[in-house]
């Protein structure tokens, strides 16, 4: 067999600013990981990425390498260390299984697919919690490979937010409301959700200005210490965005909840109150969306693994939410 390197052409990688400049599979740069070292492991590590081809191989072998692989309380080897795998057209793709660690001492993990022999796209989303060593593709001898489909909408719609914007705790990598999303309406997109580490430090604003994004989304109320420290950050990191940024669509939503205590209130009022200002300021790409609507009339109870953490239901309730509101912003970004 052929095997090919995920940094070799024709492979596409989507989902990592700056991939083909560095090849680099980190979210954040390094000058940001110096200054808060906190982001070591989570600023190298790439929930959302997907790395794309086609090919008529009617066999194929996927050959995942971690760097690192620790255990999550809330999710299993199959939900946040294992890379999924689908082929087929976009809006009709099959989903062929996973390739992962059988247990938390396996760092190398392979597995082999089969498809028909047509010229396919294949998929593969990448684990959610794990920093990424290396990535190889084996074809058959006599079969070609070529580059992925694009995207509709190419240049990546950014989403900014806690674990739960990061995927947390779907069953699998595709069932976060973001990767609904991307397939459901094909844009590409960057995830920048931190698990619990989403302060909105002003040096990400500064960073997220450089990159050559479609539309914003930002949630990180649920990872803001205190209402206090969100009334201090909220508004600047809007303002930010939006110079480097001046058309763009900017979503602002506040945390998915089955109910919300007086604290959440306060801290969806600081929300409204940035978003409320910058309609006043004539901001005619600015949208808001209450997290506490997310869930729907019905079952609420049934949409989180933890009251924080939604599950696949909880996600794909939220998608169904933002889903209209993100094709308004896709159009305005044309």
């Amino acid at each position: 067999m052929k095997t090919y390197n995920f940094r070799e052409f024709p492979i596409k990688v989507y989902g990592v600013p700056f991939f083909e400049e560095t090849k680099q599979m980190m979210r954040l740069p390094e000058y940001i990981i110096d200054k808060y070292p906190y982001f070591e492991h989570i600023g190298r590590r790439c929930p959302g990425v997907r790395v794309c081809f086609r090919t008529n191989s009617k066999n194929f072998i996927v050959k995942v390498s971690l760097k690192t692989l620790s255990v999550d309380a809330g999710m299993s080897l199959y939900g946040c260390q294992s890379a999924l795998v689908l082929v087929g057209e976009k809006n009709n793709r099959k989903y062929l299984g996973l390739v992962g660690p059988s247990d938390y001492s396996t760092m190398v993990c392979e597995k082999t697919f089969g498809k028909s022999d047509a010229m396919e796209d294949v998929i593969i989303w990448l684990p959610r919690n794990e920093i990424i060593e290396n990535i190889e593709i084996l074809i058959e001898d006599e079969s070609t490979i070529s580059e992925p489909t694009p995207y509709k909408y190419s240049k990546p719609v950014l989403f900014l937010g806690s674990s739960i914007t990061e995927g947390g705790c779907s069953c699998n990598v595709t069932n976060a409301y973001n990767a609904i999303l991307s397939e459901r309406l094909d844009f590409d997109y960057y995830n920048f959700g931190f698990s619990g580490l989403c302060r909105g430090q002003i040096e990400i604003a500064e960073y997220i200005g450089t990159l050559d994004i479609s539309a914003f989304v930002f949630d990180y109320d649920h990872n803001a210490p205190n209402v206090e420290h969100l009334q201090k950050t909220h508004e600047p990191f809007y303002k930010a965005i939006r110079k480097a940024h001046p058309n763009i669509p900017i979503l602002m939503m506040t945390k998915p909840k089955e109910a919300y205590t007086a604290e959440d209130i306060a801290r969806r009022e600081v929300v409204k109150t940035t978003y409320l200002k910058a309609v006043q300021d004539g901001d005619t790409a600015v949208y808001f969306i209450d997290g506490e609507i997310f869930f729907g009339d019905r079952d609420r109870h049934l949409c989180t693994i933890d009251t924080i953490h939604p599950n696949d239901l909880g996600f794909y309730r939220m998608a169904n939410v933002i889903e209209p509101v993100m094709k308004e912003m896709l159009l305005q970004s044309l």
